[in-house]
């Protein structure tokens, strides 16, 4: 069954997938209330296997990410707009930013230039910065979780194993 067109807690209606990872599936997504797109990254529905603690720290994690994103404002760090339930599976809300990934890039393209390979660090410096300002340890970064935004724009993304200090 496709998820597509589907309403995630009242709100955000999944309008594309534009990701798949191991542990969700991210969505282009229109918020209803404010008229605006979003990403949702909802997780894959638990194994029906899964003991209950197992099912908590899949919850904890996906919280983790939340809050670890959120602690950081900065223009190359995604912003995470909320935490929601759906179907009793929490769901990130993101600001979407229309773009293709490194990793992707790197696929098909091949390697990047020397001026864009400086321009791609210094951001990924910025939010890394960032990060460790707000006391957050990313822990995961990959060309896969770098986006290049067609603005320009260059975001880190998907803090799923992030660490807080003091964590």
């Amino acid at each position: 069954m496709s998820d597509l067109g589907r309403l995630v807690a009242g709100r955000y209606r999944l309008v594309e997938r534009i990701g798949r990872g191991g542990m969700g599936t991210v969505w282009r997504a229109e918020d209803e209330l404010l008229g605006r797109a979003v990403a949702v990254k909802r997780l894959h529905p638990p194994q029906p296997h899964l003991q209950d603690d197992e099912l908590e720290t899949l919850f904890e994690r996906t919280r983790r990410e939340a809050r670890s994103a959120a602690r950081i404002s900065h223009p190359n760090v995604v912003v995470v707009h909320d935490v929601v339930d759906d179907e009793g599976l929490p769901v990130i809300v993101m600001e979407y930013v229309p773009s293709t990934t490194l990793g992707d890039l790197l696929k098909e393209r091949g390697p990047v230039g020397p001026g864009e390979a400086a321009r791609i660090g210094r951001a990924m410096v910025a939010a890394l910065r960032a990060a460790h300002g707000a006391g957050v340890l990313h822990r995961d970064v990959k060309p896969g979780n770098v986006l290049l935004a067609e603005s320009g724009r260059v975001v880190l993304t998907d803090f799923g194993i992030a660490q807080a200090s003091g964590t």
